[in-house]
């Protein structure tokens, strides 16, 4: 590899100085660094719920595509900062000046990597929908993206913190649109236990006492 500014890997490291939720009272501040994290375990988990519980649902993406999206699917913030819904989407000429924004600084980013591996996180930072499966993996991962917001929610409330009450609303309505299969079951199986505590959690894991 030949001697090169190659920054794009400093900037993924200043991930974790974004915060999310600016304009809200937060009882826990979240960085875009953690959210993409537990986006990509969501994203994983969907995809695997679809393909092992729901085959008949095509296409199924592969589960590991769903991750390397969801990992960079908010890379782009590093440069234009996490933008505040309410501002992003107050009128056309914002959404579509945000969208330009977005377009820039992900080749701000693309420029910032080595060039023997540049073309190797073209699919990331560019996805396009060019087959089923390609759509379907960018769906599950916004329906992630989504899902984290969602539990960022419950947290918020869990912590008596009425400032995300209006959200949780929305955000939950907006899950519901999204109808997959996947998703539903996790809504129903496996959301409910976030709202546990520790030791609710714990006991859940301790093996029936044998009689």
């Amino acid at each position: 590899m030949k001697a090169q500014k190659a920054f794009f890997f400093a900037l993924l490291h200043r991930m974790r100085l974004i915060r999310r939720w600016s304009l809200m009272r937060n009882t826990q501040n979240e960085n875009i660094q953690e959210h993409s994290l537990e986006v990509a375990y969501l994203a994983h988990a969907l995809a695997l719920i679809r393909l092992r519980c729901f085959p008949e649902e095509t296409p199924c993406p592969a589960p590991e595509r769903c991750v390397m999206l969801a990992l960079y699917h908010d890379a782009g913030e590093i440069i234009t900062g996490d933008l505040p819904t309410p501002v992003k989407y107050y009128n056309a000429e914002l959404r579509g000046a945000f969208r330009g924004m977005e377009e820039a600084a992900q080749k701000i980013l693309y420029a910032g990597i080595p060039e023997e591996i540049r073309e190797d996180y073209r699919p990331l930072l560019f996805p396009t929908q060019e087959s089923p499966e390609e759509q379907m993996a960018q769906k599950i991962v916004k329906a992630a993206d989504t899902l984290s917001a969602y539990i960022k929610c419950l947290d918020e409330r869990r912590a008596a913190n009425r400032e995300f009450a209006d959200a949780e609303l929305e955000i939950r309505q907006k899950l519901e649109s999204y109808k997959l299969p996947e998703l539903n079951l996790f809504l129903e199986q496996m959301l409910p236990s976030f709202e546990l505590t520790l030791d609710e959690l714990r006991s859940l894991g301790e093996e029936p006492a044998k009689h």
